[in-house]
Protein backbone atom coordinates (compact mmCIF):
# COMPACT_ATOMS: atom_id res chain seq x y z
CA UNK A 1 0.00 0.00 0.00
CA UNK A 2 1.37 3.42 -1.00
CA UNK A 3 1.66 6.36 1.39
CA UNK A 4 -1.23 8.16 -0.36
CA UNK A 5 -3.42 5.07 -0.07
CA UNK A 6 -2.55 4.84 3.62
CA UNK A 7 -3.49 8.50 4.09
CA UNK A 8 -6.87 7.80 2.48
CA UNK A 9 -7.74 5.23 5.16
CA UNK A 10 -10.26 6.27 7.79
CA UNK A 11 -9.87 2.97 9.68
CA UNK A 12 -6.67 0.94 9.66
CA UNK A 13 -6.54 -2.19 11.85
CA UNK A 14 -3.27 -4.11 12.10
CA UNK A 15 -2.57 -7.34 13.98
CA UNK A 16 -5.77 -7.26 16.05
CA UNK A 17 -6.14 -10.04 18.61
CA UNK A 18 -9.03 -10.34 21.06
CA UNK A 19 -10.33 -12.92 23.52
CA UNK A 20 -13.28 -13.67 25.76
CA UNK A 21 -11.63 -15.09 28.85
CA UNK A 22 -9.29 -17.88 27.79
CA UNK A 23 -10.88 -18.22 24.34
CA UNK A 24 -9.06 -16.35 21.57
CA UNK A 25 -11.65 -15.05 19.10
CA UNK A 26 -9.59 -12.83 16.76
CA UNK A 27 -6.18 -13.90 15.49
CA UNK A 28 -4.04 -11.14 13.96
CA UNK A 29 -6.76 -9.33 11.97
CA UNK A 30 -5.82 -6.74 9.33
CA UNK A 31 -8.82 -4.69 8.18
CA UNK A 32 -9.22 -1.27 6.53
CA UNK A 33 -11.97 1.15 5.55
CA UNK A 34 -11.16 4.00 3.17
CA UNK A 35 -12.84 7.38 3.51
CA UNK A 36 -16.28 7.24 1.87
CA UNK A 37 -16.21 3.46 1.46
CA UNK A 38 -18.78 0.80 2.39
CA UNK A 39 -17.07 -2.44 3.40
CA UNK A 40 -18.78 -5.82 3.75
CA UNK A 41 -17.69 -8.03 6.66
CA UNK A 42 -18.97 -11.57 6.12
CA UNK A 43 -18.41 -14.94 7.74
CA UNK A 44 -19.82 -17.83 9.69
CA UNK A 45 -21.70 -17.44 12.97
CA UNK A 46 -19.15 -17.11 15.74
CA UNK A 47 -16.34 -16.26 13.31
CA UNK A 48 -15.56 -12.96 15.03
CA UNK A 49 -17.45 -10.37 12.99
CA UNK A 50 -19.24 -8.73 15.91
CA UNK A 51 -16.06 -8.95 18.00
CA UNK A 52 -14.27 -6.76 15.44
CA UNK A 53 -17.05 -4.18 15.78
CA UNK A 54 -16.87 -4.38 19.58
CA UNK A 55 -13.14 -3.71 19.53
CA UNK A 56 -13.59 -0.73 17.18
CA UNK A 57 -16.40 0.78 19.28
CA UNK A 58 -14.61 0.35 22.59
CA UNK A 59 -16.92 -2.32 24.02
CA UNK A 60 -14.07 -4.86 24.14
CA UNK A 61 -10.42 -4.16 24.92
CA UNK A 62 -8.23 -6.06 22.43
CA UNK A 63 -5.33 -8.22 23.59
CA UNK A 64 -2.98 -6.59 21.09
CA UNK A 65 -2.87 -4.76 17.77
CA UNK A 66 -3.48 -1.27 16.44
CA UNK A 67 -6.88 0.25 15.63
CA UNK A 68 -6.16 3.56 13.92
CA UNK A 69 -9.19 5.76 13.27
CA UNK A 70 -8.71 9.06 11.47
CA UNK A 71 -5.03 8.96 12.42
CA UNK A 72 -5.51 8.13 16.12
CA UNK A 73 -4.99 4.78 17.83
CA UNK A 74 -8.33 4.01 19.48
CA UNK A 75 -7.59 0.47 20.70
CA UNK A 76 -8.74 0.20 24.30
CA UNK A 77 -10.37 3.63 24.67
CA UNK A 78 -13.91 3.96 26.02
CA UNK A 79 -17.10 3.70 23.97
CA UNK A 80 -17.97 7.30 24.79
CA UNK A 81 -14.61 8.42 23.40
CA UNK A 82 -15.06 6.44 20.17
CA UNK A 83 -18.52 7.96 19.70
CA UNK A 84 -17.11 11.46 20.18
CA UNK A 85 -14.49 10.68 17.52
CA UNK A 86 -17.29 9.85 15.05
CA UNK A 87 -17.80 6.07 15.30
CA UNK A 88 -21.39 4.88 15.71
CA UNK A 89 -22.93 1.41 15.65
CA UNK A 90 -26.31 -0.08 14.78
CA UNK A 91 -26.28 -3.27 16.87
CA UNK A 92 -27.73 -6.59 15.81
CA UNK A 93 -31.19 -6.90 17.32
CA UNK A 94 -31.45 -3.08 17.09
CA UNK A 95 -31.09 -2.48 20.84
CA UNK A 96 -33.98 -0.03 21.11
CA UNK A 97 -35.72 0.93 24.35
CA UNK A 98 -39.29 -0.29 23.70
CA UNK A 99 -40.97 1.74 26.45
CA UNK A 100 -39.56 5.03 25.19
CA UNK A 101 -40.90 7.00 22.23
CA UNK A 102 -39.13 7.40 18.91
CA UNK A 103 -37.88 10.84 19.91
CA UNK A 104 -36.72 9.64 23.33
CA UNK A 105 -34.73 6.83 21.69
CA UNK A 106 -33.11 9.36 19.38
CA UNK A 107 -32.29 11.57 22.37
CA UNK A 108 -30.49 8.58 23.94
CA UNK A 109 -28.42 8.33 20.78
CA UNK A 110 -27.39 11.96 21.23
CA UNK A 111 -26.42 11.47 24.89
CA UNK A 112 -22.67 12.05 24.34
CA UNK A 113 -23.41 15.52 22.87
CA UNK A 114 -26.40 16.32 25.11
CA UNK A 115 -24.86 19.60 26.30
CA UNK A 116 -24.56 20.90 22.73
CA UNK A 117 -28.19 21.85 22.07
CA UNK A 118 -27.43 23.06 18.56
CA UNK A 119 -25.81 19.74 17.60
CA UNK A 120 -28.71 17.75 19.09
CA UNK A 121 -31.24 19.85 17.16
CA UNK A 122 -29.24 19.31 13.96
CA UNK A 123 -29.27 15.56 14.69
CA UNK A 124 -33.05 15.47 14.90
CA UNK A 125 -33.32 17.41 11.65
CA UNK A 126 -30.88 15.05 9.94
CA UNK A 127 -32.75 11.95 11.08
CA UNK A 128 -36.24 13.24 10.26
CA UNK A 129 -35.11 14.36 6.82
CA UNK A 130 -33.61 10.91 6.17
CA UNK A 131 -36.60 9.06 7.67
CA UNK A 132 -39.85 11.06 7.25
CA UNK A 133 -41.76 8.11 8.73
CA UNK A 134 -39.93 8.58 12.03
CA UNK A 135 -40.93 12.22 12.05
CA UNK A 136 -44.58 11.18 11.69
CA UNK A 137 -44.19 8.69 14.57
CA UNK A 138 -41.96 10.68 16.91
CA UNK A 139 -44.40 10.27 19.84
CA UNK A 140 -44.98 6.54 19.24
CA UNK A 141 -43.45 3.96 21.58
CA UNK A 142 -40.58 2.13 19.91
CA UNK A 143 -41.98 -1.21 21.08
CA UNK A 144 -45.08 -0.72 18.94
CA UNK A 145 -43.21 -0.16 15.67
CA UNK A 146 -42.92 -2.59 12.78
CA UNK A 147 -39.61 -4.34 12.18
CA UNK A 148 -38.75 -1.99 9.32
CA UNK A 149 -39.58 1.11 11.34
CA UNK A 150 -37.53 -0.20 14.26
CA UNK A 151 -34.50 -0.66 11.99
CA UNK A 152 -34.98 2.89 10.67
CA UNK A 153 -34.99 4.12 14.26
CA UNK A 154 -31.82 2.15 15.09
CA UNK A 155 -30.05 3.69 12.09
CA UNK A 156 -31.49 7.10 12.93
CA UNK A 157 -30.16 6.88 16.48
CA UNK A 158 -26.68 6.23 15.08
CA UNK A 159 -27.09 9.25 12.78
CA UNK A 160 -27.77 11.65 15.65
CA UNK A 161 -24.04 12.23 16.17
CA UNK A 162 -23.09 13.08 12.57
CA UNK A 163 -20.74 10.09 12.41
CA UNK A 164 -17.67 9.70 10.24
CA UNK A 165 -18.17 5.92 10.22
CA UNK A 166 -21.27 3.83 10.90
CA UNK A 167 -21.15 0.11 11.64
CA UNK A 168 -24.37 -1.81 10.87
CA UNK A 169 -24.73 -5.32 12.31
CA UNK A 170 -27.40 -7.25 10.36
CA UNK A 171 -29.26 -4.66 8.29
CA UNK A 172 -31.78 -7.12 6.81
CA UNK A 173 -32.39 -9.52 9.71
CA UNK A 174 -36.07 -10.52 9.90
CA UNK A 175 -37.26 -7.92 7.40
CA UNK A 176 -39.36 -8.29 4.24
CA UNK A 177 -37.47 -7.87 0.94
CA UNK A 178 -39.31 -4.64 0.03
CA UNK A 179 -38.34 -3.05 3.36
CA UNK A 180 -34.75 -4.23 2.91
CA UNK A 181 -34.55 -2.54 -0.49
CA UNK A 182 -35.77 0.72 1.03
CA UNK A 183 -33.13 0.47 3.74
CA UNK A 184 -30.42 -0.30 1.17
CA UNK A 185 -31.24 2.94 -0.65
CA UNK A 186 -31.10 4.85 2.63
CA UNK A 187 -27.71 3.29 3.43
CA UNK A 188 -26.45 4.37 0.02
CA UNK A 189 -27.76 7.91 0.60
CA UNK A 190 -26.09 8.13 4.02
CA UNK A 191 -22.84 6.89 2.51
CA UNK A 192 -23.13 9.43 -0.33
CA UNK A 193 -23.35 12.17 2.30
CA UNK A 194 -19.81 11.26 3.39
CA UNK A 195 -20.30 8.56 6.03
CA UNK A 196 -18.03 5.51 5.69
CA UNK A 197 -19.63 2.18 6.63
CA UNK A 198 -18.97 -1.37 7.75
CA UNK A 199 -21.82 -3.72 6.91
CA UNK A 200 -22.02 -7.06 8.76
CA UNK A 201 -24.68 -9.11 7.03
CA UNK A 202 -25.87 -12.73 6.77
CA UNK A 203 -27.18 -12.19 3.23
CA UNK A 204 -24.10 -12.35 1.03
CA UNK A 205 -25.90 -11.15 -2.09
CA UNK A 206 -27.24 -8.10 -0.28
CA UNK A 207 -23.94 -7.10 1.29
CA UNK A 208 -21.90 -7.66 -1.84
CA UNK A 209 -24.40 -5.80 -4.05
CA UNK A 210 -23.89 -2.51 -2.19
CA UNK A 211 -20.17 -2.71 -1.40
CA UNK A 212 -16.99 -2.59 -3.43
CA UNK A 213 -14.65 -4.12 -0.85
CA UNK A 214 -15.32 -7.25 1.19
CA UNK A 215 -13.72 -9.32 3.92
CA UNK A 216 -14.55 -12.91 4.79
CA UNK A 217 -13.64 -14.05 8.31
CA UNK A 218 -13.57 -17.64 9.50
CA UNK A 219 -12.50 -18.88 12.95
CA UNK A 220 -11.05 -15.51 13.87
CA UNK A 221 -8.90 -15.10 10.76
CA UNK A 222 -9.41 -13.20 7.51
CA UNK A 223 -9.79 -15.72 4.69
CA UNK A 224 -10.55 -13.19 1.95
CA UNK A 225 -9.74 -9.50 1.44
CA UNK A 226 -10.64 -8.06 -1.94
CA UNK A 227 -13.37 -6.89 -4.27
CA UNK A 228 -16.99 -7.75 -3.48
CA UNK A 229 -17.43 -9.00 -7.04
CA UNK A 230 -14.55 -11.44 -6.64
CA UNK A 231 -15.91 -12.78 -3.35
CA UNK A 232 -19.27 -13.47 -5.01
CA UNK A 233 -17.42 -15.86 -7.30
CA UNK A 234 -15.78 -17.73 -4.40
CA UNK A 235 -18.22 -20.59 -3.89
CA UNK A 236 -15.68 -22.37 -1.69
CA UNK A 237 -16.06 -19.60 0.91
CA UNK A 238 -19.73 -18.75 0.51
CA UNK A 239 -21.40 -22.13 0.08
CA UNK A 240 -21.35 -23.39 3.66
CA UNK A 241 -22.47 -20.12 5.19
CA UNK A 242 -24.73 -18.49 2.63
CA UNK A 243 -26.13 -21.43 0.69
CA UNK A 244 -29.60 -19.95 0.39
CA UNK A 245 -28.36 -16.44 -0.39
CA UNK A 246 -25.63 -17.38 -2.82
CA UNK A 247 -27.62 -19.79 -4.99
Amino acid sequence: MTASERDDLLLDIRGLRASYGAVEVLRSIDFTVARGEIVALLGTNGAGKSTILRCISGLLRPDSGVISFDGRDVAGITTEETVQLGITQVPGGRGLLPNLTVEENLRMGAYPIRKDKKAVKAGYERVYETFPRLSERRRQLAGLMSGGEAQMLAIGRALMLQPKMMMIDELSLGLAPLIVQQLVQIVRDINASGVSMILVEQSANLALSITDHAYFIEKGQIRFDGSSKELLERDDLLRSVFLAAAH
